[in-house]
């Protein structure tokens, strides 16, 4: 635990907390526990986000605290007064949305909290640590290293939900004997019980999200003797259903479930491009496949947003993966076989 971090709590008085679009437990967990903690040390704390939170994570303790972005004077002014612009749970201001121009431009320290590889620079403070479980740990060591009676029932929820969330429920290669210590001193300290919040975040789906969900599962192809395996959730389907973008979070994991595969893709068609999420096993590594499409991650999970048509980013990100996966295979990388071209055509036909 840094020092630095510590001095920089003490020394400034207000705050300002973002993290990134479509923001997910980590993201908002980290968010909120880091808010909720200064405001106990009482100081003046600003959160605001460029995307509203999903679904399954609106019951979140103070979740009622983070604005909106709506680019007022009002929103702007506390943005370029904080002493401290703090983001939490991404590496590169992109991934910030329409908040961007005002955290760069905001007058304060700017500070990066996070786990993910390579932060871009332009900060002026970081606490990154790239083989953390996820960002919630860092906030839990934050947190400890000041004063850990401070973790109420509020603060304790939402770090296990960053913990949770992060680690595919604690059964991802980053969990490690430390980050269940750390599970256990947040429910004895909280004074909470894991099922109920498993269930808000993973067990409570919409009508229309179960449809997308078949609709999904059905479109599962596999490539590279099976070894890579795709989903693809065209802005047909999410129409056809009435489902959001945001029932599909964790979809991706039922491709790669299957026995063979090595690591998965969803491909979610959206108005701008196409937002991929990658998935692995063990040490089939995702992260640079992503970068090379100008995302990015962890090692075993990273996402990307390609411009382009549907068919046509597929094809491209397919035919990339030998390059960073290390495939024993003797499939050409050069194009989409014809059964998939032609089962990517039927799917996506009525599309507009």
């Amino acid at each position: 635990m840094p020092d630095q971090i510590l001095d920089l709590i003490r020394r400034e008085q207000s705050f300002f907390i973002t993290t990134h679009i479509s923001p997910d437990g980590d993201a908002l967990g980290s968010q909120l526990a880091l808010g909720l903690f200064l405001e106990r040390l009482g100081k003046q704390v600003t959160m605001i986000n460029s995307d509203s939170p999903p679904y399954n994570l609106a019951w979140l303790p103070s979740i009622d605290r983070v604005q909106l972005f709506d680019g007022s004077l009002e929103q702007r002014h506390a943005i370029d007064e904080a002493d401290v612009s703090v983001m939490v749970d991404l590496n590169a201001f992109h991934r910030l949305g329409r908040i961007e121009a005002a955290y760069k431009n905001a007058n304060g320290v700017k500070a990066l909290i996070d786990h993910h590889t390579n932060p871009e620079e332009g900060f002026d403070f970081l606490f990154v640590r790239d083989r953390a479980s996820s960002t919630a740990e860092l906030i839990y060591d934050i947190i400890s290293a000041w004063d850990a009676s401070l973790i109420d029932t509020d603060i304790a929820t939402l770090l296990y939900c960053g913990l949770m969330t992060d680690t595919g429920s604690f059964r991802f290669n980053s969990v490690t004997p430390r980050v269940h210590r750390i599970v256990a001193d947040l429910l004895e300290r909280g004074d909470i019980t894991p099922a109920p919040i498993h269930t808000s975040i993973y067990d409570t789906r919409s009508r229309a999200g179960l449809r997308l969900l078949g609709l999904a599962l059905d479109s599962i192809t596999t490539r590279y003797d099976d070894q890579v395996a795709y989903m693809v959730l065209s802005q047909r389907m999410m129409r056809e259903t009435g489902a959001s973008k945001d029932e599909a979070e964790g979809f991706v994991n039922y491709a790669l479930s299957i026995e063979s595969v090595r690591a998965a893709v969803i491909f979610t068609e959206l108005e701008r491009g196409v937002k991929m999420s990658f998935r692995s096993k063990a040490d089939t590594y995702v992260h640079k496949w992503a970068r090379h499409f100008g995302g990015g991650g962890h090692r075993n999970a990273s996402g990307a947003f390609v411009q382009g048509g549907i068919t046509e980013v597929i094809d491209r990100v397919l035919n990339a993966a030998p390059r960073f996966l290390q495939l024993e295979t003797a499939e050409s990388s050069d194009e989409l076989s014809i059964e998939d071209q032609s089962y990517l055509e039927t799917l996506l036909a009525n599309r507009s």
